[in-house]
């Protein structure tokens, strides 16, 4: 269907173009009968101004955006990703902003994406996902002069805000307890390597190693995904040195590993300890349940989406906001080296 002019509100109503303008616009030069008759015909015509011209006017567009640059696949089955947006929208919700999500296939693409809103004036304000090392979106967003949130730090930000959760003292306490169940040969199936709360799990693993005399502390690298997943855990169970404990970047992962550890007739946690950097539903519904770090990531998402608002509102808002540590919930995947029930 035909988006409906100006002119065509006009025909339809009787008047001129120049009335529907007055009358769309809030500005005096009509009378108040005829800018009621044509307010009424541009509902009914469903007609919504277009984002050019409503940039040409300075007006808020009441939306946010995110756009990830991660598989769609991926995200499709991703509880952390839907417990979030869940949170950011709740929030945002409240407020009668909306949440416009995009998915794009990398980083240029995503900063492509960045500079279109900002010269169609088509967000608010930002929330950006997936930290990496010298973060290129970082100074494009500041140079478009969008307010945004950065989930994940901490600080490396420049002038934009942060909400982030201590990944490192996170895995540490993780690592710790494996260790205190007498496992010194722990893997660390990791997700993308460019990602900075990927690296700083990383290295809590390797200084973790060092510390308590791990024998073996090795983190592989994946792109989230259970297929993923399970490949690198197939690699792991079939080298000669195996792990007895291995940690996931993700619950989705943690999930298919379980199922590789089966497959493999590799008893859990008789031979093999499992558990998940993040815990949902998906960690407490397979047999045996999984040793997961929680966290609340609705409330995450909530957080984040105020910290959003408040730059929004006022640019001198903090600019680094810390939240609870992911802490560790035990579960029946993880037992005493060769103490499995």
């Amino acid at each position: 269907m035909t988006r409906p002019t100006i002119a065509d509100i006009a025909l339809r109503a009787g008047v001129s173009k120049g009335a529907v303008s007055f009358a769309l616009n809030g500005r005096p030069g009509v009378s108040e009968e005829t800018r009621a008759r044509i307010l009424r015909v541009a509902d009914e015509m469903n007609w919504r101004p277009h984002s050019v011209a409503r940039a040409l006017g300075g007006a808020r567009a009441d939306t946010v955006g995110l756009v990830i640059a991660r598989p769609a696949r991926t995200l499709g089955v991703e509880p952390f990703f839907g417990q979030l947006l869940s949170g950011l929208q709740a929030r945002l919700s409240a407020d009668s902003i909306a949440l416009q999500l995009l998915i794009v296939e990398d980083v240029g693409a995503e900063i492509e994406v960045y500079r279109r809103w900002a010269s169609e004036q088509r967000v608010d304000g930002l929330v950006m996902v997936d930290l990496q090392t010298r973060d290129p979106r970082l100074a494009v967003v500041e140079e478009l002069g969008l307010p945004a949130v950065v989930v994940g730090g901490p600080a490396k930000t420049g002038s934009l805000c942060s909400v982030w959760a201590d990944d490192r003292a996170a895995m540490m306490s993780l690592v710790d307890y494996l260790a205190a169940l007498g496992h010194t040969r722990i893997a660390h199936v990791a997700g993308k390597p460019e990602f900075r709360h990927t690296q700083r799990r990383a290295r809590a693993l390797r200084d973790a190693a060092g510390r308590l005399g791990l024998d073996q502390a090795v983190s592989l690298h994946t792109d989230f995904s259970d297929t993923e997943g399970a490949r690198t855990t197939r690699t792991l169970l079939s080298s000669r040195q195996r792990p007895t404990a291995i940690i996931y970047d993700s619950d989705l992962m943690a999930v298919a590993g379980l199922g590789v550890a089966m497959e493999m007739r590799v008893a859990v946690p008789g031979e093999l300890s499992i558990a998940s950097f993040d815990d949902s539903v998906l960690t407490r519904l397979t047999h045996p349940a999984i040793t997961a770090l929680s966290r609340d990531t609705y409330a995450f998402g909530m957080r984040a989406a105020s910290a959003l608002l408040d730059v929004m509102a006022d640019p001198s808002a903090p600019r680094e906001i810390q939240t609870d540590t992911p802490s560790l919930t035990v579960r029946e995947s993880t037992a005493p080296l060769g103490n499995g029930a």
